[in-house]
């Protein structure tokens, strides 16, 4: 498969532009315009601001014959292919690279901070662009992944089991009268069933014997009994005499 070709794109053009040689740094502070020699810069051109890719190119270029004098190629920002000073906003360092690879440090001035500020701002764009690219490919790449297929086959079914609950446990059963029998007393006798109420005496006897059952208040089993050789018309056949 042919790889897509990249065309250069122009994003920024500046005319005026200064460039400086820059002592090595001293220290890991940052760099200072002061340090320089603002007054005399060693050359003088045009900036013209590439990019090819998700690269950016800051070309330093001849003002009249456009001849290339110098260009860094910027993979990233804010990086060490650009960095700006800590005195002011006008001036930068540009990490330059020739076609062997060889490096070297510049320093870069604009007379103008408008022209400064549209400098910072075209990176400040190209690379947002970039990271809008990288999600973009990596949401593409999630989606073209393999996806699970949760769908029926032909043929398959499912089974549902809905209301089926746990078991109860069965009814104990009872007795025929409905009672559980009673734990026996401690001393384990079991007491006879009381005697009734009302008790009734008959002795055996003529036909002329009767018994007379009294209830007394304090004493419901208090038995009388009459005398049976006693008439008990007597009284009845004596006043009719």
């Amino acid at each position: 498969m042919a790889s897509e070709v990249e065309y250069e794109s122009i994003l920024c053009v500046k005319p005026d532009v200064n460039v400086y040689r820059i002592p090595p740094r001293a220290s890991n502070r940052g760099y200072r315009a002061a340090d320089w020699k603002l007054d005399t810069p060693d050359w003088t051109g045009r900036m013209r601001i590439t990019a090819k890719g998700k690269v950016a190119y800051i070309k330093l270029e001849d003002k009249v014959s456009g001849e290339l004098f110098a260009q860094a190629p910027v993979n990233e920002y804010p990086g060490i292919a650009m960095e700006t000073v800590s005195d002011s906003s006008r001036y930068f360092v540009l990490r330059i690279q020739d076609d062997n690879g060889r490096c070297a440090f510049i320093g870069v001035g604009f007379g103008d901070r408008g022209d400064a500020f549209d400098f910072n701002v075209t990176l400040q764009d190209h690379f947002k662009w970039v990271k809008q690219e990288n999600e973009i490919k990596s949401s593409q790449a999630a989606d073209s992944g393999p996806k699970l297929d949760l769908g029926f086959k032909e043929g398959q079914t499912i089974t549902l089991n809905i209301g089926q609950g746990k078991k109860r446990d069965k009814p104990r059963p009872q007795s025929s009268g409905g009672f559980g029998l009673l734990p026996p007393p401690p001393g384990g006798k079991i007491a006879p069933p009381p005697s009734s109420n009302h008790n009734t005496v008959q002795p055996s006897g003529g036909a002329q014997t009767g018994c007379l059952l009294e209830l007394d208040s304090s004493n419901s089993n208090t038995v009388v009994q009459s005398n049976p050789s006693s008439d008990l018309w007597g009284d009845f056949s004596s006043s009719a005499r």
